[in-house]
């Protein structure tokens, strides 16, 4: 871990947590690809709005990224990489991008949190990660729903 303010909330959160000091060192950053995003997104999360995400299974896959799983730690960042704080994730379902619903939306905490603004964003959000590999996202590919809890 590089970052020096996601350290200290890690060490701070230990200080507090000490059976947690064996668990491996939590992935480090934000939410979204930009500024305006991620600092939006970071407070959602401090606010305990926003308390998912939906990851494309392609991105993930095409950057060589693993797969989140239950009990794994993330220190939230703003753009700027300033730690805001530490989630730990409690779900994770991989499902078509064309069954996400309501309740995902809710989750997620973003804009008026209906399925309608869900999917304009992240069909928005994905056209952008995927094009990178000359990729386009479908309503057939696989969306990795991760919900997690705020801890710290």
């Amino acid at each position: 871990m590089d970052n020096s303010s996601a350290k200290k909330l890690w060490g701070d959160f230990l200080d507090k947590h000490p059976e947690f000091a064996t668990e491996k060192t939590p992935e480090v950053g934000y939410f979204g690809d930009n500024e305006k995003d991620a600092n939006l997104l970071a407070e959602l999360t401090v606010n305990d709005i926003k308390k998912a995400t939906s990851h494309s299974l392609l991105g993930l896959q095409l950057r060589g990224e693993i797969l989140p799983k239950i009990g794994d730690f993330f220190v939230v960042t703003d753009w700027d990489g300033n730690a805001k704080c530490l989630v730990r994730t409690t779900s994770v379902k991989m499902l078509p991008y064309f069954s996400i619903h309501e309740e995902h939306a809710r989750l997620e905490g973003e804009g008026d949190k209906s399925l309608a603004y869900w999917k304009k964003v992240h069909w928005d959000y994905y056209t952008r990660e995927l094009a990178e590999f000359n990729r386009r996202p479908l309503e057939s590919m696989i969306v990795v729903f991760e919900r997690f809890q705020k801890v710290f």
